[in-house]
């Protein structure tokens, strides 16, 4: 990851801890890259509760409680699923915000409708609507779309703040 990119993930790491709230992470096609960045950093144990690898339909749905019928309704990659794997996250942790990243980060697993590049997340704060975001990075190969979605949930991890 850039240094740019570690020098925002130790903000989002020092705000929560100033307003003393944890984190947990659900990830899908990231592999565990954004709890990896966020535990990279020295005193990340105050904020970081856990982290789950999501990687199969299986873990899903036995490790963060994501309905199977709504990955069969769906697709593992999709709106609905990125939010229930945010409010799974939530739910299955002590922590007060998730986020969660399913998307298809190529070379393989793209559809008509669902590109490789496409990547959903889901952001959840305990007492607020979770919040879906969509990206549609393309075809950049594997490492970037992985890079470019930590980049996006750091963002999204800004954002829970206010």
């Amino acid at each position: 990851m850039t240094p740019e990119l570690k020098a925002r993930a130790a903000a989002v790491l020092k705000a929560y801890e100033a307003q003393r709230l944890k984190i947990a992470t659900a990830e899908s096609c990231t592999g565990g890259l954004v709890a990896a960045l966020l535990t990279e950093i020295a005193g990340s144990s105050a904020v970081v509760e856990r982290g789950f690898v999501t990687y199969s339909n299986e873990a899903k749905t036995e490790l963060i409680g994501v309905p199977a019928d709504q990955i069969a309704a769906y697709g593992a990659v999709s709106e609905p699923v990125a939010r229930a794997m945010a409010e799974g996250a939530l739910s299955h942790s002590r922590a007060d915000v998730a986020v969660a990243i399913t998307g298809i980060a190529g070379p393989t697993g793209a559809t008509a409708t669902k590109p490789v590049g496409l990547v959903h997340f889901g952001l959840a704060r305990r007492g607020a609507p979770v919040v879906h975001l969509e990206r549609r990075y393309g075809d950049l190969g594997r490492e970037n779309v992985r890079r470019r979605a930590v980049e996006d949930a750091i963002g999204l991890l800004e954002r829970a703040l206010g």
